[in-house]
């Protein structure tokens, strides 16, 4: 059981635990009226990747930044670190905290679970905001393919065993340098940010969770693309897009029922939330602001 929270922290922001079926999860909250957004992170990234964006979505909204299971703080189990748990898990915490339907917002390789989410829970979901993420069946799989110009990273993660092997006690010098690839902002990643990265994924198993997202990505495109086939994304979708252009809305467009929302924030990185939160934050909100007139 999780009993404390060492980690940073920012005014006006709350932690707790919640305990659900077969885990703990971390996660913070601030704000106290206004419709909820849930956020969700990536890799290599916890709640922390949000702490400049929450202030500004927290004047208007209730907001949640969640550890997926085996990120952060939140607890690390033996297995089940695949995206169709994670996504179960969101499940159950929106139960948990009351807080349903949300506005979901997740980034990078979270998009599989937030799929899985306003699939199979619909009722949960006002509205989804993709931000520099993508699905596996709809181009994803090309990352980690080194021969076109992917990344190493992913094989690695992903191999059993590996992440353990050869990053246990390199955790800081491994982020450093991942942050530095896919950052375009300068300072945006500082000694304080990495520092608080790397407390988390140098726990005991702290590099399951992201092991086990990469190991669906790798392997789970035929039944997204199934799943995204029976059940079409019918809420509002707003795609984010920074360093990678044009990707994430082209990705969404494939599994939305209607036409998207898109933004593009020019002159940043794949780490958004952590480059441009107010561009960000002026993204979403103007996009959320849209959802709830109608």
């Amino acid at each position: 059981m999780i009993e404390t929270v060492p980690g940073r922290s920012v005014d006006g922001v709350v932690h707790d635990v919640a305990e659900l079926a077969g885990t703990q999860l971390h996660y913070v909250s601030a704000g106290t009226s206004g419709s909820p957004i849930l956020l969700v992170h990536g890799f290599p990234e916890t709640w922390w990747t949000f702490h400049r964006l929450i202030p500004h979505l927290a004047a208007g909204h209730r907001v949640v930044a969640v550890d997926l299971r085996g990120f952060g703080d939140s607890a690390v189990a033996d297995d089940d670190h695949d995206s169709a748990t994670a996504a179960e898990d969101l499940h159950r915490l929106i139960a948990h905290l009351g807080l349903g339907p949300v506005h979901l917002a997740v980034q990078d390789i979270a998009g599989g679970t937030a799929l899985r989410l306003v699939a199979t829970h619909p009722e949960d979901v006002l509205s989804l905001t993709a931000v520099e993420a993508g699905l596996a069946g709809f181009g994803l799989e090309a990352l980690a393919d080194v021969t076109h110009g992917g990344s190493w990273h992913i094989g690695v993660l992903a191999a059993p065993g590996v992440p353990d092997l050869l990053l246990a006690g390199r955790e800081q010098d491994f982020l450093a340098a991942m942050f530095h690839a896919m950052t375009a902002t300068p300072w945006s990643v500082t000694e304080e940010d990495l520092a608080e990265f790397t407390r988390t994924y140098a726990r005991p198993g702290a590099w399951r969770g992201a092991a086990g997202l990469y190991r669906s990505m790798l392997t789970e495109g035929a039944e997204l693309r199934a799943l995204a086939a029976e059940h079409p994304v019918r809420v509002p979708v707003l795609a984010v897009g920074a360093g990678g252009g044009s990707f994430t809305a082209n990705t969404l467009a494939q599994v939305a029922a209607a036409p998207i929302a898109t933004a593009q924030l020019d002159g940043v990185g794949h780490h958004a939330a952590l480059e441009a939160p107010a561009e960000l934050a002026a993204a979403v909100l103007g996009f959320l602001a849209r959802v709830e007139l109608t």
